[in-house]
């Protein structure tokens, strides 16, 4: 992955705040659900989070700024410790990690011998020394003694509907690879699909994971309370003065909510088992009153409100002091 601060756009001196807000913006820029039409939407995505993870982070922003992990997070091998200053420095080895040596080369240890140390070292830990030609030492190594974390985080995006009835949708890997992925109904927010085997490969390493962590994509109407949700129902002021059937939408199918007589703005019902899937059951709709006056100007409403107001004086505020 590219620098994340390059990513975010900010310096590396930037507050916490300017990194918050950097991200802020470019997450709303580039969400999927804003730019369906744009195939690598998802890609920066995830790019722009996983930068947020690092330099958003106050610990993983100084590691990263020490150069002890990398832009994905993942550590970097700094070398074997003691033993006098660098005699030379190698690139990436295997699974992004970083590498350099010490000390000199004994005879029969060159490039060559010191290559096949460190090819056995990415695929275990080490076990010990013994001593090898020329009284330089040659390195064994065991299986497991170095952990490599090769599994790959994205975030992912679904509809509220998608969350409850689940279904598939493709997601595209920072490498490049585009997977088909089951989404089980009920999935939250926040919660991770692991697909196994779909992360990185290092040599000598059993492949890693695929971690997918689900965000629910906001509703045009609904707002999601826990196993609840909310609504703001628009009525007309004849219908809240004269009561009356009111068609409410719910995940399923529309229903009708009988809206009594005199029903101030603000009020709430409660249309039960119309929320989201919870353990043993499943949650309630709450639905919000909203008095909603026509459009533009309307003479003869006026004048019946200034009767109104002349024959039938109310103070609503008036406990308010």
């Amino acid at each position: 992955m590219r620098d994340p601060y390059e990513v975010l756009g900010v310096p590396r001196s930037a507050t916490a705040a300017a990194i918050k807000s950097a991200y802020r913006k470019l997450a709303k820029k580039h969400h999927p659900d804003s730019n369906k039409d744009d195939p690598k939407a998802a890609e920066r995505f995830s790019e722009i989070n996983s930068a947020n993870e690092i330099i958003g982070d106050e610990d993983k922003r100084k590691q990263f700024d020490r150069g002890e992990i990398d832009a994905e997070g993942r550590p970097r091998f700094q070398g074997f410790p003691g033993g006098g200053g660098p005699r030379g420095r190698a690139g990436a080895g295997p699974g992004g990690f970083e590498y350099s040596f010490r000390g000199g080369a004994g005879p029969g240890q060159g490039a060559g011998a010191f290559e096949d140390i460190l090819n056995s070292m990415f695929g275990g830990g080490m076990r010990g020394a013994r001593p090898g030609a020329g009284g330089g030492a040659q390195f064994e190594f065991d299986t497991g003694g170095i952990g490599l974390d090769l599994d790959v985080n994205v975030a992912m995006s679904v509809s509220l509907e998608e969350s409850v009835k689940g279904g598939e949708k493709r997601v595209r890997l920072p490498n490049g690879k585009e997977l088909n992925v089951k989404i089980p109904a009920g999935v939250i927010e926040g919660q991770q699909i692991r697909l196994r085997g779909q992360g990185e490969t290092a040599q000598g390493h059993p492949p890693g994971d695929l971690l997918i962590t689900i965000s629910i994509a906001a509703h045009p109407f609904f707002k999601i309370d826990g196993s609840d949700l909310r609504v703001d129902l628009p009525v007309t002021l004849y219908e809240a003065v004269l009561g009356g059937k009111v068609r409410v939408p719910t995940l399923g199918n529309a229903v009708e909510l009988s809206v009594p007589k005199n029903t101030s703005s603000g009020r709430t019902f409660r249309l039960k088992g119309k929320g989201l899937p919870k353990s043993g059951g499943t949650g309630d709709l709450f639905v919000t009153i909203r008095i909603m006056l026509p459009d533009g100007n309307d003479a003869e409403l006026e004048a019946l409100m200034e009767k109104w107001r002349d024959q039938h004086p109310y103070n609503p505020r008036s406990g308010l002091g």
